[in-house]
């Protein structure tokens, strides 16, 4: 990748800080940093949802019952359909973690 500041080459690098996260980007000997774009753009959608509270719907199949998520939730989280996830009772809430 070239520098759009000076037109030299970049170097990739892989757990460069970006809002308190660790991404892959591109850095030039001119200082100037490009991060992966999806990357960031997952961190910022992360940071966006801390901010604020997320409505959930809670549903029923058969006699479970299931918790469904904003799609902002699932991308931010990289959350897949069938895969595991811990929940943690905390309080009187709980925290949903990636497995």
């Amino acid at each position: 990748m070239k520098c759009h500041k000076c037109n030299k080459s970049m170097k990739y690098f892989k757990g460069m800080k970006f809002n308190q996260y660790k991404i892959d980007g591109w850095k030039c000997s001119c200082r100037e940093v490009y991060y992966n774009p999806e990357q960031a753009q997952r961190i910022l959608l992360l940071n966006k949802l801390r901010k604020k509270m997320i409505k959930a719907k809670l549903g029923k199949i058969r006699s479970n019952l299931i918790l469904r998520l904003p799609k902002d939730v699932e991308q931010a989280l990289g959350l897949e359909k069938g895969e595991d996830v811990f929940i943690k009772v905390e309080g009187e809430g709980f925290k949903i973690v990636p497995a």
